[in-house]
C-alpha cells in the first residue's frame, strides 16, 4: 500500500474520520434516543456534568454498545442454520461414524460476551459448540459461531444462554445431537467499603456449565466422554462442568449472600435512576417484569453509585513522612516499590468496567522506612473509584504520590478494558499499559528501565 497523503492525511484529522460502521440513522432511533436520556439521568445521579467534555458524546457510545450488545433480539437463528446446510454422504458399507453419518464435529475455543442479565455487567464466555450429523447432511462451521453469538447477544446467565444454543441447533440442523460447554467469567466488581472490610476479596467468579439434546441428553452418553475429552486439549477441566438441575443458586455476584449484606448498609437507590435502567431495559426489546429482571434496575444502581463523584479533601488516610530532605544526594538515595497493587474503575466514554494492576516505583533515602503498601493502596482506589480514564488514572496518582514522597515517582498501570470486548472492536485478550513519570525518572532512563524489569509477569484476568 502506498502512504497516506499527508494533505488527506490533515483533512481527515480535522475533519475527524468515522471509524464505525454504524448507520447515522441509528442516532435518531427512538430506542437509541431513550437510552441516551436515561444515561444522562444517570451521570447526573452520579452528580457528574453531562457538559464536561469527556461524557458528552458518552450517552450516544453507551446506546450504540448496549444495543449492539443485545442485538440477538432481533436476529433469528433459524435464518442462520438454514442458509449454511450442505450435502455430505458419510461411510458406505463400513463401521464407525464419520463425515455425515454420526461423526462427533466440535469447534472450540468460540469467545464470547455477553450481558449479564442479573447486574447488567458484561461477562466473557469461551464457548465449545458439538453435533453428530445425520441425515446426510453437515452445517458450515462458521454457523455454529454465528448461532452462539445470537443467544450471546441478549441478557443471560451461562445455562440459559447454553440451553438456548443448544436447542436452536437441535431444531435448525436436526443433527443426532448437539452439545455445548460454556467457560464464563463474571468479573466481581467489589465497592470500597467491601474492599476495605475484605482484603482477600476475588475479582472473577467463573461458571463452567453443558447442555445436551438427542444423543447427548444423558450426561453419561459415550460420546459426552469423546466431546469433553477432546477438551481436556485446551484445558478445560471437565470435573467441574454442571448440568441444569446443579446450578440453582445464581451465579452473579450481585446476588451472593456477602454482597446482600453490603447492600443492606447501604440507602436505597434513587427511584429515578432505577426507572432510567427499567427504560433502557425496555429498549432493548426485553421485559423489565420478567422474574430474572426484575431487581436488576436497583442492582446496577447501587453499584454504579460506586462511581459517585466525591471530592478528595479528606485525603487518603495517614502516611508517616520520609527521612529524606531535600539535600540528600542520589548517591545515598534508593529505589523502593510498590507492585501489583490491583484497582477496578469504570470507563466514563461507555460506563463499562475496566481493572488491572499499579505499579509505583520512587526514591528515597537510603535506610529510610519505605511509605506503607496500604497507603499508596488507598490512593490508588480512591482514584479508581469514580468515572475513568486510564490516562488521567496514572497521571494522577502519579501526582499524588509525589505530593507526598517528594517528586521522584513512577507509576505504571495495566489494565483490561471490557468496551475492548463488548463493543464492535471486540479484541479478547488485549490489554493497556499506560505510564506516568516524574522527577529523576523522567529524565534518567536507567533508573525507568530498572524500574520496569522489577515489574513481574502478569495477567489481570
Amino acid at each position: 500500500m502506498g502512504a497516506l497523503n499527508e494533505g488527506h492525511f490533515l483533512v481527515e484529522l480535522e475533519n475527524g474520520v468515522k471509524l464505525n460502521c454504524v448507520e447515522p440513522e441509528l442516532e435518531e432511533e427512538p430506542e437509541t434516543l431513550a437510552i441516551q436520556n436515561a444515561v444522562r439521568v444517570l451521570l447526573q445521579g452520579l452528580n457528574e456534568d453531562i457538559n464536561r467534555e469527556g461524557l458528552k458524546k458518552t450517552p450516544l457510545r453507551v446506546a450504540k454498545a448496549l444495543l449492539h450488545g443485545t442485538k440477538g433480539y432481533k436476529q433469528r437463528a433459524n435464518d442462520i442454520v438454514h442458509s449454511a446446510l450442505f450435502p455430505e454422504a458419510g461411510l458406505n458399507n463400513a463401521v464407525g461414524h464419520a463425515g455425515g453419518a454420526g461423526g462427533l464435529v466440535i469447534v472450540r475455543d468460540i469467545d464470547l460476551f455477553s450481558y449479564c442479565e442479573s447486574c447488567l455487567l458484561p461477562f466473557q464466555i469461551k464457548c465449545h459448540v458439538g453435533y453428530v450429523p445425520s441425515g446426510q447432511r453437515v452445517v458450515g462451521l462458521s454457523k455454529l459461531s454465528r448461532v452462539a453469538d445470537v443467544f450471546a447477544r441478549r441478557l443471560q446467565d451461562p445455562q440459559r444462554l447454553a440451553d438456548e444454543i443448544c436447542s436452536a441447533l437441535q431444531h435448525g440442523i436436526k443433527p443426532a445431537g448437539a452439545a455445548i460447554v460454556l467457560q464464563c467469567l463474571h468479573i466481581h466488581f467489589p465497592n470500597l467499603e467491601s474492599f476495605v472490610l475484605d482484603s482477600s476479596h476475588q475479582g472473577w467468579v467463573k461458571a463452567l456449565v453443558r447442555s445436551g439434546s438427542g444423543v447427548f441428553e444423558n450426561e453419561n452418553a459415550d460420546l459426552w466422554c469423546d466431546f469433553l475429552n477432546l477438551l481436556k486439549f485446551r484445558g478445560v477441566n471437565v470435573d467441574k462442568i454442571q448440568m441444569t438441575d446443579a446450578t440453582e443458586q445464581c451465579w452473579c455476584p450481585s446476588q451472593s449472600s456477602s454482597s446482600a449484606k453490603l447492600s443492606s448498609m447501604v440507602r436505597s437507590p434513587n427511584q429515578g435512576m432505577v426507572t432510567a435502567v427499567t427504560s433502557i431495559l425496555m429498549s432493548l426489546g426485553e421485559d423489565p417484569l420478567r422474574k430474572e429482571l426484575i431487581e436488576t434496575p436497583s442492582r446496577f444502581v447501587k453499584w454504579l453509585m460506586n462511581f459517585h463523584n466525591t471530592k478528595l479533601e479528606n485525603g487518603f488516610g495517614r502516611a508517616d513522612p520520609l527521612e529524606a530532605s531535600g539535600d540528600i544526594s542520589h548517591d545515598r538515595e534508593q529505589m523502593h516499590s510498590e507492585l501489583n497493587l490491583s484497582f477496578w474503575s469504570q470507563c466514563e466514554h461507555h460506563l463499562l468496567p475496566f481493572y488491572g494492576v499499579v505499579h509505583i516505583g520512587y526514591f528515597c533515602a537510603e535506610g529510610s522506612k519505605p511509605i506503607e503498601r496500604d497507603f499508596l493502596q488507598s490512593i490508588v482506589h480512591s482514584y479508581g473509584f469514580k468515572l475513568q480514564v486510564q490516562e488521567r488514572l496514572t497521571r494522577q496518582i502519579a501526582e499524588t504520590v509525589s505530593s507526598y514522597l517528594g517528586g521522584d515517582v513512577m507509576v505504571v498501570v495495566e489494565a483490561d478494558h471490557t468496551c475492548m470486548i463488548s463493543r464492535g472492536i471486540e479484541k479478547f485478550g488485549s490489554n493497556t499499559a499506560t505510564i506516568a513519570v516524574l522527577g529523576r525518572f523522567s529524565i534518567d532512563p536507567a533508573a525507568r528501565a530498572i524500574f520496569l524489569q522489577s515489574i513481574p509477569k502478569t495477567t489481570t484476568t
